[in-house]
């Protein structure tokens, strides 16, 4: 065999990095050392996988039709190892995650699936859908879980779950008297939203069709715990997931408001590379969220 798993292991490091000093950051291992081994390989096929731009790496046309099928074979023999040595094979999980379900779903997911598998690591990292949809583009995470939906040629979408919004407001708000929002109320309140790129705000737009243009956002925020927060202190509506909201409902810090006529559902989604390869702890994952 003319290359290496370590060569291969550089390879996607650089990839993942486009930068030759992070790879090595990333390994363990000397900038002339990764250099090195990348320069070994591509001499031992006369082959170019990165174009140089100044000090950036940028995968080449070949090394981008190359990547999905080193990052598979890399995969399968990582896999391979933990068998011979006897580890679990389930080994590390990357699992990517949007706000609401991070914040709301995600964590007691992780805890029953490390309560049936032991020996299993999962490492979870939330963000909004745009992100999370980079980083499984980019081999950074095994599987995304999002709230958002989305076109991309290398991913692949598949339906999850059901969800649903909720428009809300402070108990005290000049709104919560009445017993539906009609769209003139909608259009004359100010609004506490997530910001552009999350599901949430993506799911908040389709809903208000017609109107959107008309509506006064007042604020953008990154997190949900912050709408809540502000619209508790009466600065406006909210719009966030109905999960994320139970518990305030309950205690009667926050009231769900009815807007009727507006279609408020959505689906949460897996989101995989189409090349990704599909480990057994990757598997077993998949399975365990969707009978829960």
């Amino acid at each position: 065999m003319r290359y290496t798993l370590r060569q291969l292991e550089v390879f996607l490091a650089v990839a993942r990095h486009q930068s030759i000093s992070r790879a090595g950051e990333d390994l363990a291992m000397s900038q002339s050392a990764v250099s090195g081994a990348l320069s070994d390989l591509e001499k031992q096929f006369d082959i170019q996988l990165f174009d140089r731009i100044g000090k950036r790496l940028q995968l080449s046309a070949l090394g981008r039709t190359l990547r999905p099928r080193v990052q598979a074979l890399y995969e399968q023999a990582s896999e391979l190892e933990q068998a011979l040595t006897q580890q679990s094979d389930i080994g590390v999980l990357r699992v990517g995650a949007t706000l609401t379900i991070g914040n709301y779903v995600a964590v007691p997911l992780i805890a029953r699936f490390i309560g049936q598998y032991p020996g299993s690591q999962i490492l979870l990292e939330v963000a909004n859908t745009t992100e999370i949809a980079r980083k499984v583009a980019n081999f950074e995470i095994d599987v995304g879980l999002i709230e958002g939906e989305l076109l991309h040629p290398e991913l692949e979408v598949t339906t999850w779950r059901d969800d649903e919004l909720v428009v809300f407001c402070a108990p005290t708000y000049p709104l919560a008297t009445e017993p539906h929002l009609t769209d003139a109320q909608l259009k004359s309140a100010p609004w506490i939203v997530r910001e552009p790129g999350s599901g949430t705000r993506q799911a908040f737009e389709r809903a208000m069709h017609g109107i959107l243009s008309e509506l006064h956002i007042a604020l953008e925020l990154q997190h949900t715990e912050a709408i809540k927060s502000a619209v508790e202190q009466g600065l406006g509506l909210g719009c966030v997931s109905r999960i994320a909201v139970a518990e305030e409902f309950r205690l009667g810090r926050l009231q769900a408001c009815e807007v009727p006529g507006r279609d408020f559902g959505r689906q949460f989604y897996f989101v995989l590379h189409k090349h990704k390869h599909r480990s057994a702890g990757l598997t077993r994952w998949l399975e365990l969220c969707r009978v829960c």
